[in-house]
């Protein structure tokens, strides 16, 4: 093993270049980085926005919800707890919003926000054993910071949730688990484990992968890169599921299944295919920057990410291509690949921090000024019919979050509604949740709840005839929805404000957008 791999980075580099000593911080700089910090983690929501109840927050949110209500979601618990059930997430942010006294949705904003600044800090430190120059370790920080909703290739990942997720804290966890894998504190990387696993098993699956791949010898891994051994790479499946391997998914599951493209590499864009390949080259690149100019660390992670993300290609090839394996399909292999694009993020910016922005703010402002209004504009286009920052106890500017709010404030908490099954991509609706935010039951849609459908096919039956049910939704008539409460027992629907059955129904909230009416 070579002598880098083996000495804690940051006092291996000290040892091995002169310059080192010139970048000792003053005595103040505890106060700095913190405050430093904490501007840049401000930053972050005034350009990617915050949102409360989008996307896979319609999962989470009313499992928290439910440990501070227990009387809410009596008719479609099934439908979010088995994915929530396996960690801790929801328990933590429930107990936290008990123990401050403070609204739910404040507490999760400070989760936001403090798991961003750890993620933050963690991208810090990990510079700070790339990259000798303080200017260098700002700008990877600061990059960071400017593109966390980045899309991870084709994986349907960002960086860093535009809400809360506990993809964020966990992935902050795992980067101080990697950070002493580096230094080789391998009692305390230990430490960090437990708590990500609580958050997210899946992300820390993959930081322990990656973590393994830090300690391997250097001869062993110039052995692979010369060669790669697609057998070895199948292992992997065994920490998946050997079940999986036998079953074949039932009908209503891979109806399911097939409702997510990003889970087949085959069905991926050229440019999402682009997105594997690429960053392999950029790491490649940097690999051999790092020898060339003394930088052994930057080398040393880039050339191990680099074999990393050629692993995980590998498996996603074999998990996610033959049919026989299509059980392993929600695994998502490819996700392996959102530690890849972190780090490729924070390289980046340390390389151009150290040979082309420097000392020149005008440097700074052109790059960091355009890239942000373009993060902005992105989010703005992807939620143009919602406020950018959703803060606690402000109105909401959304017509179908005034609606959920009404459902919330005055129908009884064993209602049972009946929606779209395809209402997340509505227009206006930007993919937040009706269960989520309106605090009711509700049928199974087709878009967020399929994915639970994939880990837990136990319910797939129940997804399946909910999702054929409301097949012709938009020509429903008062019959049809008379029929979906003696067939479901729903009593109440939200419907588009032009569907054709708004005067059939008695329908006691309007809006421009949507209805909500109670079937008799």
């Amino acid at each position: 093993m070579n002598r880098v791999a083996i000495q804690p980075l940051e006092q291996a580099y000290i040892t091995s270049s002169p310059q080192a000593t010139v970048c000792a911080l003053p005595a103040n700089s505890k106060l700095f980085t913190a405050a430093m910090l904490l501007l840049l983690t401000l930053a972050a929501p005034l350009i990617h926005g915050y949102h409360v109840g989008i996307e896979d927050q319609g999962i989470y949110l009313p499992a928290v919800k439910q440990h501070l209500q227990p009387q809410l979601y009596s008719r479609d618990t099934e439908l979010f707890a088995p994915q929530t059930r396996p960690t801790l997430f929801d328990e933590a942010v429930a107990f936290s919003s008990q123990l401050t006294h403070l609204p739910l949705e404040a507490t999760m904003l400070l989760w936001h926000l403090a798991s961003i600044y750890l993620l933050l800090w963690g991208c810090l430190r990990i510079a700070r054993r790339c990259f000798v120059s303080r200017r260098a370790q700002w700008v990877s920080v600061a990059m960071v910071a400017a593109l966390l909703t980045l899309g991870v290739t084709g994986t349907g990942l960002s960086l860093v949730d535009e809400y809360l997720h506990p993809r964020t804290p966990a992935t902050a966890l795992l980067l101080l688990m990697l950070i002493d894998v580096l230094d080789r504190k391998l009692w305390r990387a230990i430490l960090w484990v437990g708590p990500a696993a609580l958050l997210h098993i899946q992300m820390t699956f993959y930081a322990l992968l990656l973590a393994g791949f830090f300690l391997l010898p250097g001869k062993w891994i110039s052995a692979r890169l010369r060669s790669i051994n697609p057998i070895a790479a199948a292992l992997l499946l065994v920490n998946f599921s050997l079940l999986s391997l036998f079953q074949k998914g039932s009908e209503a599951w891979l109806e399911a299944a097939r409702t997510r493209s990003s889970h087949y590499l085959l069905r991926w864009t050229w440019y999402e295919w682009l997105g594997i390949f690429g960053p392999m080259v950029f790491l490649w690149w940097y690999g051999r920057i790092g020898n060339r100019q003394n930088l052994s660390r930057l080398s040393f992670i880039a050339r191990r990410l680099l074999l990393f993300a050629i692993f995980i290609f590998v498996v996603a090839c074999i998990a996610t291509i033959p049919p026989a394996f299509e059980r392993l399909t929600p695994y998502q292999p490819m996700r392996g690949f959102h530690l890849v694009y972190l780090f490729l993020v924070l390289l980046s910016g340390g390389l151009l921090g150290k040979f082309v922005l420097r000392r020149s703010v005008a440097r700074w402002v052109l790059l960091f000024v355009p890239l942000s209004l373009a993060m902005f504009h992105a989010q703005r286009q992807l939620y143009a019919a919602s406020s950018h920052i959703e803060l606690p106890e402000v109105a909401p500017q959304n017509r179908w979050l005034q609606a959920f709010d009404w459902v919330r404030h005055n129908t009884p908490a064993d209602a049972y509604f009946a929606i779209d099954s395809n209402y997340l991509d509505a227009p206006g609706n930007d993919m937040h949740g009706f269960r989520a935010l309106a605090e009711r039951s509700v049928m199974a849609d087709a878009i967020k709840d399929s994915g639970v459908v994939l880990l837990f096919p136990a319910i797939a039956e129940r997804w399946r005839n909910e999702v054929h049910a409301r097949a012709n939704w938009k020509q429903f008539r008062r019959a049809d929805f008379e029929k979906l409460r003696r067939d479901f027992g729903v009593d109440w629907v939200l419907i588009s404000a032009s569907h054709p059955a708004g005067g059939e129904l008695s329908c006691p909230y309007a809006n421009e957008a949507v209805r909500v009416c109670h079937i008799p």
